[in-house]
């Protein structure tokens, strides 16, 4: 169905060329579902936008060819091609609060595209919209579908975004992130809708995802990419019982699960090198844990070990590892850098602290309600109880992770307790922080407050100023709540958090629109550290990252806790981190907590039937290869 030929894309910087795909080639057959991983910036999206041919305006593809069903989409003209997006090809795109139109409803959008691509109209094409938002999972979506899109939750607009591109019928989808938003639930329901389309439609399936565990059970083939660069391609089956390239075998050890509860995560050291660059090397060897001499020397090639694998590494060409043993071990060891800690097992945390510490945070039969507003005077006819009357507390040092589905409420919890909807909402009940009522607060005393206590946002493009550098971003912070430190340390904190997050000191002169989805969600954990807060409220920090910076940022806020006794309110749909850094668990449903407890009992010996759903739906990778 889908031919890609030695593709090269390339993109004008202030840096210089950037090469953000390099002689990818591909092939993907009708009704298989082919994933692309690789950490944030290898290029995924980017392969995305070249097939969509949707390339920002600096980008330009240089070379190579894309066939679909036989048709090379690159050499057809724009007028074209716009029949083809939707309708042959569809994409749901990574970060919904930017795809969505905000000034249309979101059954507007979706009739759109019903009308664009199918001979539906009218009466009819809104029956369907109604239908498509039911079969993702909205629910009463006979009422949401006149709804805007701010109404809605995180999960909830990329499930629209899922039913806009589904509703066009195509051939081919391009999913890039496609559950990143969702909880565990939703997502099984999701990757079972898509299943099904496959099977009655024969349509094919690009996913770009960097939950290895969603690969595990939907991908026929994977390709791993890094630096631009396709490095290694097997079946699923393949490449999880035996993955052949050094990145690969990494990435799996930096799964976060239970068996890694105190210890710390197998992050692979440093970043993906800038692609402005020639390489006159490996890509990967100043991170490989198994480089040598050669790998300085020369850039490796696609070695194909059978009819269904390939990987580029020297470590599959006999000749190149007989040459290496050959030589001297001393010319070997002056070529390579400092390896990655050669197991990566998970080391004793001992220096955490497992006593509970005083009650920081102690929150109190908490009730959120949004006026519903009706009529030219915009009058209250009602409102709508998104969180239902909850009690829980945060102790010193220790994290509570708060889960459960799209839409129940967790990220209403944690922007009414930053004291973020005080003029958007109905709130009752207390928000202890030390003692202290944050909604008595005013002026000073809660600006003085607001230093204690931060949140990472759950979409880190619309939380950063589209306007203002990286740098100046982070500095916004210090100004307001560390006005002690003068330009030279504020400078110095800054080069030092982005650092700490993995990104390079050039991040701090780019501006937001220059990262990927997972870098700018690096730059928002930044920015609430900076002050350095005895509370951070984080809402999914790590829903948009790959998990090798997943790891990075884990190990990074269990640091953190240990160094500074900071404590966590961890807003999350993903399992697997819950399993590794939480230590009691509060379950949501419609507004309430449905459990509450110490994270292995929730875990191990769940009461509520919800919960033991919630823990079945869990993707989890069923053989790993010992590694």
């Amino acid at each position: 169905m889908l031919n890609i030929q030695n593709l090269k894309v390339a993109l004008d910087s202030e840096s210089g060329l950037v090469k953000a795909i390099d002689g990818l080639s591909l092939a993907i057959e009708r009704g298989e579902t082919f994933a692309l991983v690789g950490e944030s910036g290898c290029g995924k999206s980017m392969t995305a936008l070249a097939l969509m041919r949707l390339l920002p305006e600096n980008g330009r593809v240089t070379e190579g060819r894309i066939d679909l069903n036989g048709e090379d989409t690159l050499a057809l003209p724009e007028s074209q091609m716009r029949s083809i997006r939707g309708g042959k090809i569809g994409m749901i795109f990574q970060e919904p609060s930017t795809s969505l139109n905000p000034v249309m409803q979101v059954g507007e959008q979706i009739v759109e595209a019903i009308e664009a691509h199918t001979p539906l109209r009218g009466a009819a094409a809104r029956e369907k919209a109604i239908d498509w938002l039911r079969r993702v999972g909205i629910p009463e979506p006979e009422r949401r579908i006149d709804e805007y899109p701010f109404r809605m939750s995180g999960g909830q607009k990329q499930r629209v975004m899922i039913a806009i591109t589904l509703a066009g019928e195509p051939d081919f989808i391009i999913a890039d992130e496609p559950t990143t938003a969702l909880d565990v639930t939703i997502q099984a329901q999701i990757l079972d809708l898509l299943k099904q389309l496959q099977k009655e439609q024969g349509m094919g399936l690009m996913l770009i995802t960097h939950d290895l565990a969603v690969v595990s059970g939907m991908a026929h083939r994977v390709a791993l990419m890094y630096a631009g660069q396709i490095i290694e391609v097997a079946t699923a089956e393949e490449f999880f019982r035996a993955p052949k390239h050094p990145y690969a075998r990494l990435l799996l050890q930096a799964l976060p699960d239970t068996s890694k509860r105190g210890g710390t995560l197998a992050a692979i050291a440093g970043t993906v090198p800038p692609l402005w660059q020639e390489f006159n090397e490996c890509r990967f060897a100043p991170r490989c844990d198994r480089v040598f001499s050669t790998c300085r020397e020369r850039p490796p090639g696609l070695t194909s070990l059978s009819p269904t694998a390939s990987v580029r590494c020297f470590l599959y060409e006999p000749d190149v590892v007989a040459e290496a043993a050959r030589r001297s071990t001393a010319s070997t060891a002056a070529h390579a850098t400092a390896p990655v800690p050669a197991s990566h097992a998970a080391e004793p945390d001992a220096g955490r602290s497992r006593v509970q510490g005083d009650v920081l945070l102690d929150v109190q039969n908490l009730h959120v309600r949004f006026p519903i507003r009706k009529g030219l005077m915009r009058r209250m006819h009602g409102a709508f109880s998104a969180v239902d009357g909850i009690s829980f507390n945060v102790r010193a040092g220790q994290t509570l992770a708060l889960v459960g589905e799209s839409g129940c409420g967790k990220t209403t919890t944690g922007k009414a307790i930053v004291q973020l909807l005080r003029n958007q909402a109905l709130i009752e009940g207390k928000v202890l922080f030390n003692g202290q009522d944050l909604f008595t607060l005013e002026g000073e005393a809660l600006r003085s407050a607001r230093r204690s206590i931060q949140i990472i946002f759950q979409d880190p493009f619309a939380s950063l100023d589209p306007r203002m550098r990286v740098f100046d971003v982070l500095e916004e912070g210090l100004l307001a709540l560390r006005p002690e430190l003068d330009a030279a340390a504020r400078r110095t904190t800054l080069e030092r958090l982005v650092d700490q997050v993995g990104l390079r000191s050039d991040s701090l002169a780019r501006y937001p629109h220059e990262f990927s989805g997972g870098q700018r969600q690096r730059i928002a954990i930044a920015r609430a550290l900076a002050v350095e807060p005895k509370l951070i409220v984080c809402d999914e920090p790590t829903s948009a990252l790959d998990v090798s910076v997943q790891a990075q940022i884990l190990n990074l806020l269990r640091q953190l806790q240990r160094d500074l006794h900071v404590s966590y309110l961890f807003i999350t749909h993903n399992i697997g981190v819950v399993e590794y850094i939480a230590d009691h668990i509060a379950v949501m449903q419609r507004g309430r907590i449905e459990e509450i407890g110490p994270a292995q009992t929730v875990l191990s010996h769940p009461t509520s039937a919800y919960t033991r759903t919630l823990l079945a739906a869990v993707p989890r990778i069923e053989a790993v290869a010992e590694l």
